[in-house]
């Protein structure tokens, strides 16, 4: 599967998620890709630069330099958006006003905790809303690949990364399978990849969990 399949794999798993009626905000990296696969639902997405409304991204020869996302991308905006200002935008994140973040992690720990805005020793380029919505959204979703370059797993004992704030996240997508964090535990939602529960529990270096369903 290329590069770009598995990222489209995740987002759109990621869109399922999502229900009608909530305000969500899509950090850098795959969780963009989500607009693609919404798909009709009535959902009010909301960028930390000023926007709630923002649609999928423009035909190319539909670009308008002034419309981008807090990731400095191009973007369309959905019948009713709204503008404002980042202080408004990020009241209402500290606020409790967002239902759904979507987040791309670099690492996340058994308790759900991650690492998302630095890597050690290379450049920061801009630590974002993050934090702000690590700790404000009412859920938290990660988007990742399962495995770094170096097919390191992204799931880890310990974070070796700064953490992005104490507040865990509930639910990771990657290109694998689906994985809840409750209590200490990494849970198996769904496998949605080819590799077995056994396969992904060796290559992970964890205990894991199968979701039982009835």
């Amino acid at each position: 599967m290329s590069k770009l399949d598995v990222r489209a794999l995740i987002a759109r798993r990621i869109a399922q998620e999502l229900e009608e009626g909530q305000v969500v905000n899509l950090g850098v990296g795959i969780p963009t890709l989500v607009t693609s696969y919404i798909e009709g639902k009535e959902v009010y997405l909301q960028s930390e630069n000023g926007l709630l409304g923002m649609g999928p991204p423009p035909a190319e020869d539909q670009v308008d330099a002034d419309l981008i996302s807090a990731g400095k991308e191009a973007i369309t905006i959905s019948a009713g958006a709204s503008f404002f200002n980042s202080a408004d935008s990020f009241a209402m994140i500290r606020g409790g006003h967002i239902d759904v973040a979507v987040l791309g992690i670099l690492q996340v720990n058994p308790l759900g905790e991650i690492a998302n805005w630095a890597v050690p020793g290379q450049p920061i380029l801009g630590v974002g809303g993050a934090m702000d919505l690590v700790v404000g959204a009412k859920k938290v979703i990660g988007a990742a690949t399962l495995f770094t370059k170096d097919g390191e797993p992204k799931i880890v004992q310990e974070l070796s990364y700064p953490t992005s704030g104490i507040r865990r996240i509930e639910l990771l997508v990657t290109e694998y399978a689906v994985f809840a964090f409750e209590e200490g535990e990494v849970i198996v939602e769904e496998i949605t990849g080819d590799l077995s529960f056994e396969e992904l529990q060796e290559r992970l270096k964890i205990p894991l969990r199968m979701k039982v369903t009835s």
